[in-house]
């Protein structure tokens, strides 16, 4: 891979992870519109240092956050923060269980359907237009709502349906408010990339040999910076109720993608 085209995939990586417009689905219809010789298809490697990327930036812009739930785990309590980190593990099992028992199946959807990712945009779309209507709250993320937005965190697996999006939408629909719903949003994706990470180290998929470890080096650098501006920025944004902006940017890819679909 060229050192360019990972600058280029991590900055992709970076600003989709966290802005409601879907990673996989955009990384799908890059390839799909360039071609593989373009944008080399993602070795399994690449996917991981990228996604730690992104995860380590979520640290950092959440990092008072994730020590307060630290220490409050750490004094044993059923105070606030141990509730929290309950409500994250709950959100985690419904990807969990997609993940363990349908990746091949989700799989399938990774093979540059643009006309499926197009039609998932839309999807997005509508989520966000009406999360961008509902009214403020100062309502936290209940228990049951923590596994509602995780299911919706295992559909926003399909490449097209951003996760952010759905799950900040989803919290917002429920009544919780806003900032809230995206802080949680962020960091119950946390847990599930790290452990996505020890699962492909441990089943030996990973391949460290021949790799382009400047490629692989540039590519992270690019993910990370280009996560901590799109964390900061999409807060900010949940906060001001502008996220009819990207339902717009999201109709309007996805009826590209459908109509480059039906031509190509």
């Amino acid at each position: 891979m060229e050192t360019l085209d990972a600058i280029i995939l991590g900055i992709i990586q970076g600003l989709t992870e966290f802005l409601p417009v879907s990673s996989s689905g955009h990384l799908e219809l890059g390839k799909a519109i360039l071609g593989d010789h373009s944008v080399p298809e993602e070795s399994l490697l690449f996917t991981v240092v990228l996604h730690f990327a992104t995860a380590l930036s979520t640290i950092v812009v959440f990092r008072k956050d994730i020590w307060e739930i630290i220490s409050g785990l750490l004094t044993f309590k059923w105070n606030e923060e141990a509730q929290f980190s309950v409500k994250i593990i709950i959100s985690m099992l419904p990807a969990v269980f997609v993940g363990l028992f349908f990746e091949e199946q989700l799989e399938a959807f990774f093979g540059g359907n643009v006309r499926f990712v197009g039609f998932m945009l839309l999807i997005t779309a509508v989520l966000l237009y009406f999360a961008d209507k509902a009214k403020d709250t100062d309502k936290k993320v209940s228990f049951g709502n923590a596994l509602i937005v995780g299911i919706s965190q295992a559909i926003a697996m399909l490449p097209g349906i951003s996760r952010s999006g759905a799950t900040i939408s989803t919290s917002v629909l429920l009544g919780v408010d806003k900032t809230k719903a995206a802080r949680f949003s962020f960091l119950m994706v946390v847990p599930l990339i790290f452990g996505k990470i020890a699962k492909d180290l441990m089943s030996g998929d990973l391949n460290f040999d021949g790799g382009n470890n400047v490629a692989m080096g540039a590519g992270f650098i690019a993910a990370f910076v280009a996560g901590l501006a799109a964390c900061t920025w999409m807060i900010q944004l949940v906060k001001k109720s502008k996220l009819s902006y990207f339902a717009i940017y999201c109709f309007v890819v996805g009826l590209i993608a459908i109509a480059y679909g039906f031509m190509s």
